[in-house]
């Protein structure tokens, strides 16, 4: 079957292509994506000639767009595409609410006009809102509380996708993944931000006390998962997809440390990020259970990997680290004082 990815230049979604092309190549694949600043088509460098792979430019909030890639025959559709990064979320909200809520109710409508068979939201455990240390792990029946402007737009838009399923009988499924690591990661994010800040010797800027925890998850674990639930997912049934894998982000940040022979002494503790969530940590069991899913990835294997992983290939990140992203590191950090 057909599949149109969007936002098939980002982390989740290069990953997602590249998992497809190894391992299910019979299924023909758009890659959708608006090339925004975390759209990197260098991700997909090595399959850009692959004969089930098309590349389409375009964005998810303009129907024309959507509606030139759904011409070329679509059977799924999977919605990667979103703006993801919390701290650019609390900057300017409204690109958020754009992107994720109006960019999923176009796509939805393209689904119904074209009949699609599934139509799969990649959404996030930050719906969820926070755990505090002795709160069970978020379930699908968890209430949604979304604490960011970022979590706020991926909840909305998983509200829509739910209300096509039951007004309009879509064929939807909805994963919602822990915090993801692995290859191809924008280096804005915590585990390349601080790999190549440590390989620079430059500070690691930490927030807070860093005794924030999150379930880590290798994106090649998320890619499978995804892909079991557009094969064999209940229509209208959400899946949380984690790595039982709780760390506090000081702990993966020494760990990064040990693992480059660099010191701690560059851990720069900084002001903390408004409405930080204290803990997020998700319960797989149903994806386990109903679709016999389980996390190759443990963290040690992982985030040893991922290291090697970037300091093999400093051509991909020294291009991606343009000057667009410079200046938002210096708007991010420059005036964050010590805490």
């Amino acid at each position: 079957m057909a599949m149109l990815i969007t936002g098939g230049a980002g982390f989740i979604g290069s990953n997602f292509v590249h998992y497809m092309l190894q391992h299910h190549p019979e299924h023909p694949i758009v890659n959708f994506d608006a090339l925004t600043y975390a759209g990197n088509l260098e991700s997909l460098r090595d399959i850009e000639d692959h004969p089930s792979y098309r590349f389409v430019k375009g964005d998810i909030t303009n129907p024309d767009d959507v509606e030139r890639a759904m011409q070329l025959g679509v059977d799924i559709i999977l919605n990667f595409a979103a703006e993801s990064h919390v701290d650019r979320s609390i900057m300017d909200p409204g690109v958020f609410a754009k992107t994720n809520v109006l960019g999923t109710q176009v796509l939805l409508d393209a689904a119904r006009r074209h009949g699609v068979k599934k139509y799969l939201q990649v959404s996030t455990d930050e719906v969820y809102g926070t755990l505090s240390p002795s709160d069970p792990a978020f379930t699908e029946q968890t209430p949604l509380a979304p604490n960011s402007p970022y979590s706020a737009s991926k909840a909305g838009a998983d509200l829509m996708v739910r209300a096509y399923h039951e007004t309009f009988g879509l064929p939807v499924n909805i994963t919602r993944c822990s915090n993801n690591y692995g290859p191809y990661h924008f280096p804005e994010k915590l585990f390349p931000l601080m790999i190549l800040n440590a390989l620079e010797d430059k500070p690691l800027p930490v927030y807070g006390d860093g005794l924030q925890v999150r379930d880590w998850l290798h994106v090649s674990d998320h890619c499978r998962g995804i892909y079991l639930v557009a094969e064999k997912g209940v229509p209208g049934e959400v899946y949380n997809i984690g790595g039982n894998n709780e760390r506090a982000n000081i702990d993966v940040v020494k760990t990064i440390l040990q693992i480059l022979g660099k010191p701690e002494s560059l851990i720069q503790h900084v002001k903390d990020r408004p409405g930080h969530d204290r803990r997020y940590a998700i319960d797989a069991t149903k994806i386990r259970r109903e679709l016999g899913w389980e996390p190759k990835y443990t963290f040690d294997t992982g985030i040893l990997e991922t290291v090697t992983w970037y300091l093999a290939n400093e051509k991909w990140w020294s291009a991606v680290r343009s000057g667009s992203y410079m200046e938002y590191y210096e708007a991010q950090y420059k005036d964050r004082v010590k805490a």
